[in-house]
């Protein structure tokens, strides 16, 4: 004997079906930053006479990110101060001395993110905390995400940025020849970081 359903069984039918459909929102994924590919561009003062720039690199970091929702977003990275590169052997020894960087005894600067405002399609701020020679300051990194797709040969996901900031060295004691160094630090990043489910998943929170 053929059983018709009743109205109460379809509606659960229904539901349980559009349950076991995969959901079109993507799910946050962890990352972790490309060092080869991300790099930090500073200039600062000399004098009046120029801003010359000099280059650091990220030493290590992870990402989350769900391209969908940035609400669940962050991110933590070091940057690896001892290799500063102002185009000179002498000149980089002479910014990593006590009274600029302190290179030997803070190596690496820290960010750790506390939140994210998005505004746009692919622009946002990323809001936290900066650690440099000891010293911890709140940071706000305006971005823009320019694209999360798998690389030409497949073998990747990758996560490409770019983001300014604005430091005032004087916030982290960084206080020497005010006369001839300015106190403004302008900060160009480019960033690329790469899926991976198991980046530094004890270090998040």
């Amino acid at each position: 004997m053929l059983r018709i359903p009743t109205l109460g069984q379809c509606l659960v039918l229904q539901a349980a079906a559009l349950l076991a459909l995969p959901s079109a929102h993507a799910a946050s994924a962890n990352y972790r930053y490309d060092t080869v590919h991300s790099q930090l561009l500073f200039s600062i003062d000399h004098d009046g006479y120029s801003r010359p720039f000099g280059r650091l690199h990220i030493a290590k970091g992870w990402l989350r990110l769900d391209p969908d929702d940035w609400s669940t977003a962050a991110t933590e990275l070091d940057i690896d101060m001892a290799g500063v590169d102002m185009g000179d052997a002498d000149w980089n020894a002479a910014v990593c001395k006590p009274a600029l960087l302190d290179c030997t005894r803070y190596r690496y600067a820290h960010f750790v993110s506390t939140s994210v405002q998005r505004i746009g399609a692919h622009h946002g701020v990323l809001h936290g905390q900066l650690t440099l020679r000891g010293v911890t300051r709140p940071l706000d990194v305006p971005f823009t995400l320019n694209r999360v797709a798998a690389t030409i040969y497949g073998l990747h996901t990758v996560a490409g940025f770019s983001a300014t900031a604005l430091l005032d060295r004087r916030d982290f004691g960084i206080t020497a020849f005010g006369h001839s160094i300015g106190d403004r630090v302008d900060v160009w990043l480019q960033l690329e970081a790469i899926r991976d489910d198991g980046a530094a998943s004890t270090e998040q929170p």
